[in-house]
């Protein structure tokens, strides 16, 4: 483990010292999900017990309809719309799935404790339900975590996996009681806190503070998008998925991952260390493949969205270098 001093001197490296958002980052049309019926693509499952919330696409032109669904797994206090720059880019041409895990977004908290095991046990159910044999996962921080274990656990369910500044290693060392219980007070802060909602989306400053932790350059996000990320906060899964990230190892396993990995990382994750990235590469093997976004956080997909889908659209068509044309990206061990 990195010494204190080390993990400061990161934390004023990345989060402190900003040169200034490039006339890429935060390029995303909002438009292109402001005009969608969301809605009407999202219905109650039940799954093992639990009322989850599902949101099904369907493609509309015939581009891609015999491809895998293309499946978006959330982080941790976070939900699907996570997601929304990435769905708009994707469902006109392929079905895409989501979901909001359990005790997060609109579904029901489960009976049982949250695990990451159960977490893709329910993933694994809901394609079941919806006669999906195979997808192709885009898994976001403790999503990655999610979808790295159904890979291992249901492999032929997955035929490609993106792992996007994923937990599961270093989270392996963060210290548990201290933490669940930091969570407990900030958790328990969430109701307050959703009060000033509409100020803390509307004013820059206070966005940079509320968020700059997991978005390098919250300022910059639109108000519309800045209002789906708080308003996925504060919910009852909050504490008990911590502490499912805090308690399970599966790094031993992860060599057994065969199918096509991209991993992708923002150069300043204050989150999650963006030296996972290669570990993950490194413990995965040859058919894992490290790409780092410079100046960017915790979400790549939401801070620079046209750079992140490229890189998937290209990805999930097989090409070997999906990097090659895209500017920004920086390639890591078993990238070339």
């Amino acid at each position: 483990m990195a010494s204190a001093r080390a993990q400061i001197a990161a934390v004023v490296r990345h989060g402190v010292l900003r040169p200034g958002a490039d006339a890429t980052y935060a390029d995303g049309d909002d438009e292109a999900w402001l005009d969608v019926d969301w809605p009407a693509l999202q219905r109650p499952m039940e799954l093992l017990g639990v009322r989850v919330n599902v949101l099904d696409t369907q493609p509309v032109t015939p581009e891609g309809a015999d491809s895998p669904p293309l499946l978006f797994l959330h982080g941790w206090s976070s939900n699907w719309q996570v997601f929304l720059l990435n769905l708009a880019a994707f469902m006109p041409t392929r079905r895409c799935l989501a979901l909001d895990l359990p005790g997060f977004g609109c579904s029901d908290m489960p009976s049982e404790p949250i695990t990451i095991q159960g977490y893709a046990k329910t993933v694994d159910a809901m394609c079941d339900t919806l006669g999906v044999e195979c997808v192709s996962v885009v898994g976001s921080s403790m999503g990655g975590f999610v979808g790295a274990e159904l890979a291992l656990s249901f492999a032929t369910r997955v035929d490609r996996l993106v792992l996007v500044s994923a937990a599961g290693l270093s989270t392996e060392h963060v210290a548990r009681t201290p933490s669940v219980a930091l969570a407990r007070v900030v958790s328990a802060a969430f109701p307050h806190a959703l009060r000033f909602e509409s100020a803390v989306v509307r004013r820059p400053r206070l966005r940079r503070a509320a968020m700059q932790f997991m978005i390098r350059y919250p300022e910059k996000l639109s108000v519309p998008l800045a209002q789906e990320l708080v308003l996925s906060s504060g919910k009852p899964g909050f504490v008990p998925a911590l502490r499912a990230l805090l308690s399970y190892s599966f790094r031993e396993r992860l060599a057994k991952i065969e199918m096509p990995v991209l991993i992708v990382w923002g150069r300043n994750d204050l989150l999650v260390p963006v030296d996972d990235a290669h570990l993950y590469q490194s413990l995965i093997g040859e058919n894992a493949r490290v790409q780092i976004f410079e100046d960017t956080g915790h979400v790549p997909m939401l801070e620079r969205p046209s750079r992140f889908n490229a890189l998937l659209r290209a990805f999930l068509a097989g090409d070997p270098e999906p990097e090659s044309e895209i500017a920004g990206v920086t390639g890591g061990p078993g990238s070339s």
